[in-house]
């Protein structure tokens, strides 16, 4: 069996599994598993990421600051674009299919065990992410990784991975989302959110409303851990436009950092950026040295975020981003509109059944000209004419397409037909992992043509 395929058999082992949105507060579960396993958790140092929006690309730009300063770093983000091995990423890249198969060979006994004991107990036996969790964590110890960033799938407090002890807990915008498991509320979610502060640790917040701000507050007073608040302690300062992206000014905890180029668009990445900087000033020097000029510039410098204002189409210009609730698309709104020059945005709109789609098409109403209602591939999709009565409900110019191929490519001929149009694929991020790997397999780089 080929590397691959080993690394495939796996993946077709998790699915079996209850997915993903299958969620219970049951963080013991996994930590069981973790203990037959000799906790390779506690092997490496941790930053723990949090939020509603924004954890997945300061994720992304903390590990690169950590990997410009030679240190061996190992990433866990969710949900996948392309492949699963995306998830799980050391030194930069994914991890390599035998590394992962190996990983399975190593927990596939104890998960058996574990699996009896639940079901024993009248339980439901270990979930996709649970596991896929494990997986990561044993993965970072056999590389081995100095430090790891890890990315909550969902909440805090009882997510699998808050079986780390994060020595920096970060905690990205919060806003509302998954409100049925997380609260009703902004001070709700902020709670279960706060459940990833561990005593003695160091935490650097985005700035948060007063409800929440309160909840993060009172969580680290409680635990003995230190806290830091964009626009009190930290910020972006300045952020200009420039070519790919944009030079931001950045005051840390411990320095002034001026002239950096950050290869993503939009405002919102500049202060993920800031927040990505407290963090490593924290983890590095206890937010008391400043970081290296050049380890910022490099870092900055390769930064990515697939799925995140991620340009995939020139003329006519194409844009994915996985903003997938009003919170996000909020920030996709204002980048659209700061960032590029176009008069006329066509939007290829795709939205999971579990996400507030009528918040989303409310706050792409003042940029959409014409909605190109589809579905994302997958069994929790959201009716493409659903989302089409809920854009003509706004007011919106909409048509309805079965797919994302016939959908991207009536709004890229929309879009061709003048120089002030351009195209933004939005609203899930299965929509988006799919628009990005039909770009590539249709060159959109290479531009539109009949």
């Amino acid at each position: 069996m080929s590397a691959r395929e080993r690394a495939d058999a796996v993946y077709a082992a998790l699915l079996t599994r209850q997915g993903e949105q299958w969620v219970q507060p049951r963080v013991e579960r996994t930590r069981r598993v973790l203990e037959l396993l000799a906790d390779p958790q506690r092997t490496y140092r941790v930053v723990h990421v949090t939020g509603t929006n924004g954890k997945t690309s300061t994720s992304r730009i903390v590990e690169s600051l950590l990997r410009s300063y030679g240190l061996r770093t190992g990433l866990f983000t969710s949900p996948h674009l392309e492949r699963f091995t995306e998830r799980i990423t050391i030194d930069g890249e994914p991890i390599a299919d035998d590394a992962v198969a190996d990983a399975w060979d190593e927990i596939e006994p104890f998960v058996d065990l574990v699996d009896a004991e639940l079901v024993a107990a009248g339980d439901a036996p270990l979930t996709f992410f649970e596991l896929l969790t494990v997986l990561a964590f044993v993965a970072f110890a056999d590389a081995p990784v100095d430090v790891a960033v890890v990315e909550v799938g969902m909440g805090g407090s009882w997510d699998s991975t808050n079986t780390v002890d994060g020595d920096v807990a970060v905690i990205a915008p919060i806003g509302l989302d998954h409100a049925d498991r997380l609260g009703g509320t902004i001070a709700e979610i902020a709670t279960v959110k706060a459940g990833i502060i561990k005593p003695d640790a160091a935490v650097v917040s985005a700035a948060q409303t007063p409800e929440a701000e309160a909840v993060l507050r009172a969580r680290a007073e409680r635990v003995g851990a230190t806290i830091a608040f964009e626009g009190e302690d930290f910020g972006l300062t300045a952020a200009r436009l420039a070519v790919g992206g944009q030079l931001v000014d950045i005051q840390g905890l411990a320095g002034e950092y001026a002239e950096l180029y950050l290869p993503l668009y939009g405002v919102h990445q500049g202060r993920n950026a800031a927040l990505a900087v407290a963090a490593v000033e924290s983890l590095i020097g206890g937010a008391s040295q400043a970081l290296v000029g050049d380890v910022l510039t490099d870092a900055f410098a390769q930064t990515t975020s697939p799925g995140r204002l991620q340009l995939v189409g020139a003329h006519p210009t194409v844009i994915v981003d996985a903003a997938h609730n009003p919170h996000g698309t909020v920030a996709l709104v204002e980048a659209l509109r700061s960032s590029f020059d176009f008069d006329e945005w066509g939007v290829v709109l795709g939205v999971l059944g579990d996400k507030d789609a009528r918040g989303i098409v409310a706050q792409l109403q003042p940029i959409a000209t014409h909605v190109f209602a589809t579905a994302p591939d997958s069994e929790r999709a959201n009716d493409a004419d659903a989302i089409a009565d809920l854009a003509e409900e706004a007011g919106l110019r909409v048509t309805v397409h079965d797919d994302l191929p016939s959908a991207a490519e009536a709004a890229r001929e929309w879009a061709a037909a003048s120089e002030r149009r351009a195209v933004v694929v939005a609203g899930s991020v299965v929509l988006a992992g799919e628009a990005i790997a039909l770009a590539a397999a249709e060159s959109w780089k290479d531009g539109w043509s009949e």
